[in-house]
């Protein structure tokens, strides 16, 4: 039997400590507090979910507020000590709808991440990902660059011998000032078309999260920024979480320095894995661009549970998802 406890995020992170799971950063105190200063978000409530009495899975939600209604997302959760068969997952996410619902009537549905889609529906917007990379950034330099790929191999040791960037860990140059690194996010953005964030979306996440969870690596040519990263922490696990490279430094293989010099120097501080956070897929046939860049530095694709919506409110939800259509079709 599946049985719901109330906890708050610090006896959280204790219980997931004691049963050696390293929680995604979207599922800590740290990125509650961080969400709480965004308008329109706001930290709901954490849970872990028993079976039988014992733990089986964390899980945070954050209170999204959108176009006049509120839902639900926890950001890789629920966290499972060990993969769930089809009937755990189904069960648990069965008791989850009915606690909020419970709890909280205004919510119209959950968003959370399944291994399974039993009970479940497509999100109703953002890209979600079945698939990611991640990176062993154990054992040295030497050993991280033996793991990759052939492929990989040959453009790091290009790079490394003919790259002129120099790369450093900028966190507490991008804390203090961001400008910089917002400039070539834009003209990230201008090339691959698509809009940056407004500049306080990171220069906020980082100050929020600070060194600890947060840095930033960056890539400089005769000191100036031709490419950088922003990586979150939490353990011995790191995510690339945002990336932008300048035009006129495409061809210097600039990013596979970058991300290479990330792993050793991550490496170094006791960091064991780095997800480059999503690749295309079947299940996510528009991030197929991603895959020739990010799958040439590990031997590996690691299956992660991808975010799907669960509806409280069904005929609300139906009202959406009709509204949806329309949307795309006019």
């Amino acid at each position: 039997m599946i049985s719901l406890e109330k906890t708050e995020y610090p006896q959280l992170e204790a219980a997931a400590s004691e049963a050696g799971v390293t929680l995604p950063i979207e599922q800590t105190g740290i990125w509650a507090k961080f969400q709480a200063d965004i308008p329109g978000r706001t930290p709901w409530g954490t849970y872990r979910i028993l079976k039988d009495g014992n733990t089986v899975a964390f899980i945070g939600f954050t209170d999204m507020a959108t176009h006049g209604y509120h839902y639900l997302r926890a950001v890789h959760g629920p966290v499972w000590i060990t993969k769930p068969s089809e009937a755990l997952e189904r069960e648990s996410i069965d008791a989850i709808a009915l606690e909020v619902h419970r709890v909280d009537k205004k919510i119209v549905f959950l968003r959370i991440d399944t291994w399974y889609t039993a009970g479940t529906t497509p999100v109703l917007s953002t890209i979600p990902y079945n698939q990611t990379v991640i990176i062993d950034v154990t054992g040295g330099d030497d050993a991280i660059l033996s793991r990759m790929k052939k492929r990989g191999r040959r453009d790091v040791r290009k790079a490394l011998r003919e790259c002129p960037a120099d790369v450093a860990d900028e966190t507490k140059e991008a804390i203090a000032d961001f400008r910089e690194y917002y400039d070539v996010m834009v003209e990230t953005g201008k090339r691959d078309g698509f809009a940056p964030a407004p500049i306080t979306d990171y220069s906020d996440m980082i100050e929020a999260l600070g060194a600890d969870h947060c840095r930033v690596f960056a890539a400089r040519i005769d000191g100036r920024v031709v490419a950088w990263s922003i990586v979150t922490v939490n353990g011995t696990h790191a995510v690339r979480y945002y990336a932008a490279m300048r035009n006129d430094v495409m061809r210097l293989h600039v990013t596979d320095k970058l991300l290479y010099s990330e792993c050793c120097i991550l490496g170094s501080q006791g960091i064991t894995a780095y997800d480059l956070m999503g690749i295309g897929s079947d299940f996510a046939p528009s991030l197929m661009g991603l895959n020739e860049f990010k799958c040439k530095f590990t031997e590996d694709i690691t299956p992660v549970a991808a975010a799907r919506d669960i509806p409280i409110k069904k005929t609300f939800y139906k009202a959406l998802k009709a509204a949806k259509k329309l949307k795309t079709k006019l």
